[in-house]
């Protein structure tokens, strides 16, 4: 069988539809089908069937894009072992960041591979909701996401997970405001404040609802952002209260007071999702490497002096 046929079976397996294999693979719906076509005659059993107005894999063509899928962490194995041999981390890496893990993380790691001779990142913003980031491996190398506790794992969805750090969240709340004396807060001090929130369905909004667990009552949620910088001036002018990053929160001189909070586990957990054959690349690996580094140096800055605990590089799961 053509390894290239093969991978196309992986890619339909990937995306759903022959229309998003043709534009991800710079091919028309009718050369992707006809490629398909031939891989079945070879196979010698029907890989795809109709579903509704779509086709879906068969049995037989799930097991073998399987096998695709192996074919080509194989290959990527095996340039990886030349690569390594020669000490030549070349080529083009992308990586899809939500905007906060940018900016934590990505401008180090980019100044530190750019001495690193045909080596080159692109860097593109993405933040979609929680179950949307896998999807992004598809079209991107890494794809930096973040979830919350209480979410759905992304452990077998056939990716590469590397651990970067764990990240408390906060409440934000104006300058002046009646909580802003105290050093922590509690759930019940919340209840009765407007609040600024994410759209439905994103991680932090499961937040929001543990904390209405907690209490018992509703939050009144007056306004919906995505952008943290947007909430901050929003909170800043009075609007509402909000939950925010703490390592890229802002401060006093943005108008903002952050304060941790007790009763609900306010943190998220960043990680690096790669498809299994990309992660095999020399490139691929140098990047996720520079990631884990650039992690344990922000965690080792944010960790309060009197925390014992001490830090590793996490490891590739």
């Amino acid at each position: 069988m053509d390894v290239r046929r093969l991978d196309l079976l992986r890619e339909l397996a990937d995306r759903g539809s022959i229309h998003a294999v043709a534009v991800a693979t710079h091919r028309t719906p009718s050369a992707v089908s006809q490629q398909l076509k031939v891989l079945e005659r070879e196979a010698g059993l029907p890989l795809t069937e109709r579903s509704g107005r779509g086709i879906v894999l068969t049995d037989a063509g799930r097991a073998l894009a399987r096998s695709a899928a192996d074919i080509a962490v194989a290959l990527n194995r095996a340039g990886a072992v030349w690569d390594r041999y020669r000490n030549d981390p070349t080529g083009t890496v992308s990586v899809a960041t939500f905007p906060t893990a940018g900016q934590m993380l990505m401008p180090n790691v980019l100044a530190s591979l750019a001495s690193t001779p045909g080596l080159a990142v692109t860097l593109m913003d993405r933040d979609p909701e929680t179950e949307d980031f896998p999807a992004l491996t598809a079209d991107f190398d890494i794809v930096l996401a973040h979830s919350v506790p209480g979410s759905r794992s992304w452990s077998g969805r056939g990716l590469r997970n590397v651990y970067l750090l764990s990240e408390p969240l906060d409440i934000a709340l104006p300058v002046g405001h009646r909580l802003a004396g105290l050093n922590v807060l509690t759930p019940e001090h919340l209840v009765d404040e407007p609040w600024i929130g994410v759209p439905e369905g994103y991680p932090f909004d499961r937040l929001l609802h543990e904390i209405e667990a907690v209490t018992g009552a509703a939050l009144d949620v007056v306004q919906r952002v995505t952008d943290n910088r947007i909430t901050e001036a929003l909170v800043a002018a009075g609007i509402g209260i909000s939950m925010i990053p703490r390592f890229t929160a802002s401060g006093h001189e943005r108008g903002i007071v952050t304060r941790p909070l007790t009763g609900v586990d306010m943190s998220r957990h960043i990680v690096a999702l790669l498809r299994p054959d990309k992660a095999e690349r020399l490139a691929v690996r140098t990047v996720a490497d520079a990631l884990q580094r650039e992690a344990v140096a922000v965690q080792r800055a944010h960790q309060p002096v009197e925390d014992p605990t001490p830090l590793t590089t996490p490891r590739w799961v």
